[in-house]
């Protein structure tokens, strides 16, 4: 089989975008799909972004055919109409499965979406969710080019940087689901931002970076925050991109923003005596997303009026506004999302209550610069950091760019780091970096190199005194370290471990992007809750011989990363030639 196009596709948070090239060209140009899509019953228009929304119709709106696609049988429709109705049918649409992905309270791959709809809406996993997005992507590219197979191309899916294996591992199961070709690569988001600025400068970004300079990569979406740090080295006499570090996994971003407007947006209806019902505030949020774009982007309206349906019995039909000015919206996101912080600033824990529902896990603190602050002390290590690449929806408004950059230049006055200008359509930035990527990787180019940007640990039930109602603690095993490049192997140095062979048991993996110099073969007896996290867990149950005993075989282990992103981690048996594997996906393709 040999690939024309390759393709990439930003699965984002709150959009979704297709980009392709033709790999038969000497020189890549990226183009971005047109995606055909509901914008109201029965009716398809063309947009370059698919909204990543879905509705869920009743019985009846399901057999009327009105939300019917090509690909589709209308018992579900996604993109713009989804987004549309998400205002009058919050219960029936699902947001945000994205985010849902790597939520590891929660079975992701259990029907739980709408969260807390009632009964009588037919729900969906976060996995299905995502699913049904790459479909609708899938097909759009199938129209357009009928006579070039979608699982016959190169293939690039982004993921947030801070995924973790296993979620990681739920988004490959909903892209092949969806007809991705078994070899199709995932990205980190930050890096195909990076891409995206040296598909841009070609090769100029030799003259703007130099041995040691340090790049921020800031990626604020709709609904998450991504920090990558790539660092400039020398190799070969030549100058090499290194991804050097990643940040946690922030839900705050443009949808926070746009819900903040709409709370402020409410206030000023309120004065005007009109209280707005649950209905209607979901709408103003929507309302208030396009007027935060428009009010924020550069040679934009210094006001904007805001309207949202009318429901009172004198209203009904009809519409009530207000007036938002440039600079009350400005000061509002700018105090509230981009505040003024120290470089030892945190941020804030605080909880209202000790009770917490099992929801997404949004950041309690919507202080970006605080955020950052922590990841920056974290990862330079004191050094400086010399440049800055700006990326995600948010940052299409000049002012909260300028706003950051003034920040960051305030807390490196020395040498402060300047902006690199990337992608000029942030929107679009992410797809056509994963684009420009996956042509690189087939045709040869410049590539940012980093491994895996975690570190991996299985868990070590320790040996002693059995207490009644309490299991046995836990270590650590290191057994893969922060940067272990895909296609290479390891034995990992420890003491013989038991395992359990015969029967179903449960294994249990850990992960850190903290803990940057652990090496195969540390072994953890504590550690602070921010610097583990614990991953899926695997259960299975391995083959036993006949003339083992109690079920317990000593082993060690070896760790490997395979060229498509799996962690291979074979329990070898010491004394007799045997093996057992398991397999966890921690693809983080820097490769």
């Amino acid at each position: 089989m040999v690939s024309k196009y390759v393709i990439g596709i930003d699965l984002g948070t709150t959009n979704s975008v297709l980009a392709w090239s033709s790999l038969q060209s000497d020189t890549p140009s990226v183009h971005v799909l047109a995606i055909p899509q509901l914008v109201a019953p029965n009716t398809v228009e063309t947009r370059s972004m698919l909204p990543s929304f879905l509705y869920l119709p009743s019985a009846d709106e399901a057999k009327s055919g009105s939300l019917k696609l090509d690909h589709t049988s209308g018992d579900y429709a996604t993109g713009t109409l989804a987004r549309t109705l998400s205002a009058e049918f919050p219960d029936r649409t699902v947001g945000a499965a994205k985010s849902w992905l790597c939520h590891s309270r929660v079975d992701r791959r259990q029907p739980i979406l709408p969260w807390q709809a009632p009964e009588s809406v037919p729900k969906i996993s976060p996995v299905t969710a995502s699913q049904r997005y790459l479909e609708h992507l899938v097909a759009a590219w199938q129209k357009e080019f009928p006579t070039a197979p979608f699982a016959e191309q190169v293939v690039v899916l982004t993921v947030p940087a801070s995924f973790d294996a296993s979620a990681r591992e739920l988004t490959r199961e909903a892209a092949l689901a969806a007809g991705f070709p078994e070899t199709f690569v995932l990205l980190e988001e930050p890096q195909a931002a990076t891409y995206a600025w040296l598909n841009t400068i070609g090769d100029r970004w030799r003259k703007v970076l130099k041995v040691g300079d340090r790049m921020l990569v800031c990626d604020v979406g709709g609904g998450t925050t991504d920090l990558t740090l790539v660092e400039v080295a020398q190799e070969n006499g030549q100058l090499v991109l290194q991804r050097a570090a990643v940040g946690n996994h922030l839900l705050v971003g443009g949808d926070n923003m746009d819900l903040a407007l709409a709370h402020f947006v409410a206030g000023l209806f309120a004065e005007k005596g009109i209280q707005l019902d649950p209905w209607q505030s979901v709408s103003l949020w929507h309302s208030c997303r396009n007027a935060k774009e428009s009010l924020l982007t550069a040679g934009g309206p210094e006001t904007q009026t805001i309207s949202v349906p009318g429901r009172g019995s004198r209203l009904i039909g009809g519409l009530v506004s207000v007036s938002v000015d440039r600079q009350q919206a400005s000061n509002l996101l700018l105090s509230g999302f981009f505040p003024d912080a120290t470089l030892n600033d945190r941020p804030q824990r605080a909880r209202s209550s000790g009770f917490r529902e099992l929801g997404l896990p949004y950041e309690a603190d919507t202080g970006i610069t605080r955020h950052l602050a922590a990841f920056l002390q974290q990862s330079l290590a004191g050094a400086p950091l010399t440049h800055v690449l700006f990326n995600g929806g948010v940052f299409k408004g000049r002012a909260l760019r300028e706003q950051l950059l003034q920040q960051l230049q305030s807390w490196f006055p020395a040498s402060p780091p300047r902006t690199v200008e990337g992608d000029e359509d942030l929107d679009y930035s992410v797809a056509r970096g994963a684009c420009f990527y996956g042509w690189t990787k087939q045709r040869g180019g410049v590539r940012i190199r980093g491994g895996t940007a975690r570190s991996y640990y299985v868990g070590i039930e320790t040996a002693g005194l059995a207490i009644p109602g309490a299991g046995r603690p836990l270590k650590a095993l290191c057994v893969v370290p922060q940067g272990m490049e895909e296609g290479t192997e390891t034995d990992v140095p420890a003491d013989s471990i038991g395992l359990v062979v015969g029967e179903a048991e449960r294994f249990r993996f850990f992960s850190s992007s903290e803990r940057k110099l652990d090496k195969p073969g540390d072994v953890l007896s504590r550690w602070a809750p921010e610097e583990l996290t614990e991953t899926d867990s695997l259960e299975a149950t391995l083959p036993a011989d006949a003339d083992t005993e109690d079920g317990l075989v000593p082993v060690r282990f070896q760790s490997r990363i395979t060229e498509l992103g799996v962690l291979e981690l074979w329990c070898v048996h010491e004394s007799q030639d045997k093996r057992w594997k398991l397999e966890f996906s921690v693809r983080d393709d820097a490769s």
